[in-house]
């Protein structure tokens, strides 16, 4: 279990310039801790329901190492107010931006925020980088793309991937269709969810209009402009993530700021819930980069290499693994989280014939939340 904070905040409304709310929780650390810098993760997963154990599982451990931890619902979706016209759309960009203002004049907040997120979060968390809000000091961005048309799922390399655009497009649809809690929003509930239905658009219908690489898909894609980036990032990837080439040119296009890579056997998941393992001290490694540049510590993270990586190694097919065989490069210790805590060997095979009993740390996991390393292609978790 995660280390308590000592106040967790179930629901806080962020006020911005138009008049509009945006839903948060806040995990904030020890009273003599504060003020603290804040950690922002910025998505649309409903924090009260979507993402509310991984979200635990993440911010009260930052909580309990000094830090004042935020996840918000963005405009139009979860309990915030408003509608969500696009993924990565110019306000909600402007929104984020407006975020991080409004945290770091906060009682609780010294004044400096990180940035953190996965997938969606990670786009943004770069988005909003290049716009270059003063409070924001550093960002880590985990399975994310620098390239909207090329390297996502609309027009990987150019060409319409229907397989994952239409699903996706499904997804976000179902869930901005999904009513805001009662108990948070008051009893105009039923009228906001009825004009959320009515007027959120189906997302697909715009991708379909701009099939080549125009201004629609160069909005929000930093690699149009890496030198806009100027806070540090830790950019995260895993080899079974479709995203993990984002990690490398992040590191070699972004030159007016620190950057450090780290590269797993991972798919679409954060490290420390890694499938295929091993898994890492991601926490460990994420307030090591936030002490760095939002404390002053001198943490020895600049002293890595530019990039850490995990080396698979070769195995036998057949089977699922829940450990890929290999080994770490680019630093003598990468510290390994659940998988090997509870004794698995890398590489061996989980189930069958000569098999080991599922790890603890796997317990009731289903198989698509752990990757078929013997497969290819994309490994996208139901979510984002």
């Amino acid at each position: 279990m995660p280390e308590a904070p000592a106040e967790l905040v179930r629901h806080l409304w962020i006020p911005l310039a138009d008049g509009t709310r945006l839903a948060a929780r806040v995990w904030l650390p020890e009273g003599p801790a504060r003020p603290a810098p804040a950690i922002l993760e910025y998505i649309p997963y409903r924090k009260n329901d979507g993402t509310a154990d991984r979200d635990n599982s993440l911010h009260a451990r930052f909580a309990a190492s000094g830090y004042a931890a935020v996840r918000v619902d963005l405009r139009g979706s979860g309990d915030s107010d408003g509608l969500m016209l696009d993924e990565y759309a110019q306000q909600e960009l402007d929104d984020g931006v407006e975020v991080i203002a409004w945290l770091a004049e906060q009682e609780w907040c010294d004044g400096t925020v990180g940035m953190i997120g996965k997938s969606w979060g990670g786009f943004n968390g770069l988005q909003i980088a290049a716009l270059r809000p003063s409070a924001l000091k550093a960002i880590v961005t985990v399975c994310s793309t620098d390239d909207r048309y090329a390297d996502d799922v609309h027009y990987t390399g150019g060409s319409l991937i229907a397989s994952e655009m239409l699903p996706w497009a499904s997804t976000m649809l179902a869930y901005n269709a999904r009513p805001a809690d009662p108990a948070v929003v008051g009893d105009d509930w039923r009228e906001r969810w009825l004009e959320r239905m009515a007027d959120t658009p189906v997302y697909v219908e715009e991708w379909l209009r701009h099939q080549t690489r125009d201004a629609f898909w160069k909005h929000g894609s930093v690699c149009e402009d890496f030198g806009a980036i100027e806070a540090p990032v830790l950019a995260v990837g895993g080899w079974y993530d479709p995203y993990c080439g984002a990690v490398l040119r992040l590191l070699e296009g972004v030159s007016n700021a620190p950057v450090r890579a780290l590269v797993g056997p991972w798919a679409h998941t954060y490290p420390h819930q890694a499938a295929p393992g091993p898994a890492i001290d991601f926490h460990g490694e994420v307030v090591r980069w936030f002490d760095q540049f939002l404390r002053g510590k001198d943490t020895g993270a600049l002293e890595d290499p530019a990039l850490r990586a995990w080396l698979p190694e070769w195995a036998a097919p057949g089977g699922d693994r829940e450990q890929r065989p290999g080994r770490w490069v680019g630093r003598a210790a990468v510290a390994v989280g659940a998988h090997r805590a509870a004794g698995v060997r890398a590489g061996r095979r989980v189930g069958g014939r000569g098999g080991r009993a599922r790890p603890a740390a796997l317990q009731g996991r289903t198989p698509r939340q752990h990757a078929r390393t013997r497969h290819g292609g994309r490994q996208l978790a139901p979510i984002r």
